[in-house]
């Protein structure tokens, strides 16, 4: 009885693990070897899943900026359309985009009264009478100070030019609007300071910095030019920069060099 059970035992412990073919699905290799169409699959699964991806996201990166400009264009036209659209649909007029002509149109015969004497009599009349409300003085002269910014009246404008100041710390340096000077009154000497606003967020939040004149780096940008690189975060920013004093040098006698010319 004792030779039966061994003899049985045998096979039993042979076919553990193993199919009737005698392999076993264990191992890696003999299953691989068996599948070659399975890892092909696999492979050209991901190859696909990969150039689908990336195609996706390629066109999210084109579409983007054009449906936020298409989103915000539409916004402003319906904004402003709807100043005179309610005048006109009293009158029965009903056309789309009537209103925002007319706000348009109403806007540049503003400009053209304020420039007249009347006009600036007018203004600075108003802007008596809100400088002496509480709180609407302060928001009033906040915006007022971000408008004269990007005038294009060059004598009322707040933002005198662009200046680059060495900041935070040696080595770095910070883009700037020169906004004043003053005279710093010493026992040694006097001497002149320009009050410097760095923005820390976009325009209206910023620090102030007073930095002697000298140490002052006022590069060839217009103050539109230092606006749009402080609001793109720097994507504007030129490839080149020179000191004024430094083109002024390689320039001839009353000639000034555009930036234009150096990148």
């Amino acid at each position: 009885m004792a030779e039966e059970k061994d003899a049985t035992s045998v096979p039993l412990s042979q076919n553990v693990g193993e199919d009737e073919e005698g392999r076993d699905p264990e191992d890696p290799l003999k299953s691989a070897s068996t599948s070659p169409d399975s890892s092909t699959r696999r492979a050209c699964c991901f190859v696909l899943q990969s150039w689908v991806s990336k195609k996706f996201m390629t066109g999210c990166v084109v579409l983007f900026p054009v449906a936020i400009t298409f989103f915000v264009t539409w916004w402003f036209v319906q904004f402003v359309d709807g100043f005179f659209s309610p005048l006109y649909e009293q009158l029965g007029i009903e056309i789309f985009g009537l209103g925002f002509i007319t706000s348009l149109l109403f806007v540049f015969l503003v400009g053209v009264f304020v420039s007249s004497w009347l006009g600036a009599s007018v203004v600075w009349l108003g802007e008596w009478f809100i400088k002496r409300m509480p709180f609407v003085g302060h928001i009033y002269s906040a915006s007022k100070q971000i408008s004269s910014a990007i005038s294009p009246d060059q004598n009322t404008t707040a933002f005198k030019e662009v200046a680059i100041i060495r900041h935070p710390r040696v080595g770095e340096y910070a883009f700037g609007f020169i906004t004043s000077s003053v005279v710093l009154q010493r026992d040694d000497g006097d001497e002149e300071l320009c009050s410097v606003f760095v923005p820390t967020n976009h325009l209206y939040i910023g620090d102030i910095f007073l930095v002697s004149s000298s140490e002052i780096i006022r590069p060839n940008l217009s103050i539109r030019e230092g606006i749009e690189i402080i609001v793109s975060g720097g994507m504007t920013m030129p490839q080149r920069i020179m000191p004024i004093s430094s083109i002024e040098r390689v320039a001839r006698p009353g000639e000034r060099i555009p930036l234009t010319r150096l990148m």
